[in-house]
């Protein structure tokens, strides 16, 4: 037997794994360095969801996302999502951002698409400044206790709006929603502990002020359980507070109802989205977001390992 050249510099060596590709964009603003930022990783279709989750991970933003193939022929692509924690079906602002980082780079054209993503087959309406997206199929849970509720975030009873008695709704992913005085929104605070408990299965609370003459909305979203204390822009939750608005009796019930929901002011970072409801009959029976998006930085990284 030949033994190996110990001088060998070669002996044993395990080539590195190919670099992925990626974006950061801010999505729901017309600057930089505002808006809710997103990390759109290409190239990944041989990573697994663990791998994908390692990634999200390490950026430790609200969101991360995977342009993918799609597997249902009419998609124009496929995109999974994840938090720092764990895997969406659907979210807004990452949808928006890979539908804008996508038609720049030339992989799908502006225009009307369809995104497959885990909420199923989305309406997107993509043009060279941003993009809108339909959200998911429309429900609503059950109805919450508003003080419980309210002293999840930090507020009082005194806080709540007694326009609506706070719930369960989603176009998409589930959210608790509290609408509170406007002079509230400011002051909430999280308890992530009282957060968990209010209801298993939502992906965090949206705090919010609608002034619904004038098609306004003041939110912030809290979500500890995803890994974010904190989200500065949430289109998941603005189109399930559109859903709730119907349900509640809150926007007339035929009709296509736009509003604006100014979010992340508190953080820093101020954000815009325009969203609305489709409704028939008194129900919620389709919803959208949008807004702008802004390129920030692009690099490569090193895939992480398999999980052993």
């Amino acid at each position: 037997m030949t033994e190996p050249d110990r001088d060998d510099p070669d002996e044993g060596f395990v080539p590195a794994p190919d670099p992925l590709h990626y974006d950061i964009v801010d999505v729901f603003t017309d600057r930089a360095y505002a808006g809710n930022p997103l990390a759109v990783v290409h190239g990944a279709e041989a990573l697994s969801g663990a791998r994908m989750q390692a990634i999200a991970t390490e950026f430790n933003l609200s969101e991360t996302a995977f342009p993918l193939p799609p597997t249902d022929d009419v998609a124009d692509y496929r995109v999974r999502i994840f938090t720092p924690v764990r895997e969406l079906p659907f979210a807004g602002h990452p949808s928006v951002g890979t539908a804008w980082v996508l038609a720049r780079d030339g992989v799908i054209g502006h225009g009307d698409r369809l995104q497959e993503c885990g909420a199923g087959v989305l309406p997107i309406r993509v043009d060279g400044s941003g993009a809108r997206v339909e959200g998911g199929t429309p429900s609503v849970g059950e109805e919450l206790n508003a003080v419980r509720l309210a002293a999840a975030v930090g507020l009082g009873p005194d806080d709540v709006d007694g326009a609506a008695v706070p719930g369960v709704a989603a176009a998409g992913v589930e959210y608790a929603i509290l609408l509170v005085h406007p002079d509230a929104v400011a002051r909430a605070r999280p308890d992530a502990a009282a957060i968990a408990a209010v209801r298993e299965g939502t992906v965090g609370v949206l705090v919010a002020s609608v002034d619904a003459g004038a098609e306004r909305v003041r939110a912030r979203m809290f979500a500890p359980g995803s890994g974010v204390t904190e989200d500065p822009a949430t289109g998941s939750a603005a189109v399930a507070l559109g859903v709730f608005l119907a349900d509640r009796g809150l926007v007339p019930d035929d009709g296509e109802h736009p509003f604006v929901v100014t979010q992340g002011v508190e953080m820093g970072r101020p954000s815009t989205l325009h969203a609305g409801v489709r409704t028939e009959r008194g129900r919620a029976v389709g919803t959208w977001v949008g807004g702008s998006v802004v390129a920030v930085a692009s690099g490569s990284l090193t895939p992480p390992p398999e999980q052993g």
